[in-house]
């Protein structure tokens, strides 16, 4: 596996994303979205699975460089973090993945605040060939009804924001004991079987 980053610049800012390329060549990519405390050890951790597993991952930082210490901070940053702009950067991103990478079939995921940007995701941008959020809000009905891309929504019984009712509105269930394999089973499904053995 290898690790690094390359920079993006939307209309509010310079940012960056973390990357982690598998040993093989692909044109399969994850784009991972982030918890809302920022792109930490767990995030890159994660972004290190994908790519085990054949995956080009690619996280955007959507805080630029900040990496909350604490809840209170990790909420002031969410807050103050306007849908537009972390659509902007998840954009941006994933273009970015097809010009440097060569990056055909992307799929995305996240984490609370990043389920949330993921699940819209894949309502607003087409070329997103599958979507994994995990318990993010669910967006109005005119966003909802431009969810194409195949999705698996993963929630737990007992969150007290990301409540069954609102996830029972998806018509998807799944325990987080089989999480995993299920978001690999969806990708390896959308995305393809398509890491080459060759050099990355």
């Amino acid at each position: 596996m290898k690790v690094e980053t390359f920079n993006l610049n939307n209309s509010r800012g310079a940012t960056a994303a973390y990357v982690a390329r598998p040993e093989t060549t692909t044109n399969a990519a994850v784009i991972l979205i982030q918890e809302w405390w920022g792109i930490n050890d767990h995030i890159r951790d994660i972004a290190g699975r994908y790519a085990k597993e054949g995956y080009l991952c690619v996280a955007p930082d959507l805080y630029r460089g900040k990496v909350a210490k604490d809840s209170d901070e990790a909420s002031k940053l969410m807050q103050e973090l306007a849908i537009d702009d972390g659509m902007e950067t998840i954009r941006q991103a994933i273009t970015e993945a097809k010009r440097a990478y060569g990056a055909q079939k992307l799929g995305i995921t996240g984490y609370c605040m990043g389920g949330t940007f993921a699940l819209r995701a894949a309502c607003e941008i087409p070329e997103l060939a599958a979507a994994a959020p995990f318990y993010g809000d669910i967006p109005d009905d005119d966003v909802l009804k431009g969810l194409k891309a195949p999705t698996l929504f993963i929630a737990g019984n007992r969150d007290g924001w990301i409540t069954p009712a609102k996830v029972n509105g998806l018509n998807n269930a799944a325990s987080a004991a089989d999480a995993w394999q299920r978001v690999l089973e969806l990708f390896r499904k959308h995305l393809g079987a398509s890491a080459r053995a060759t050099p990355a």
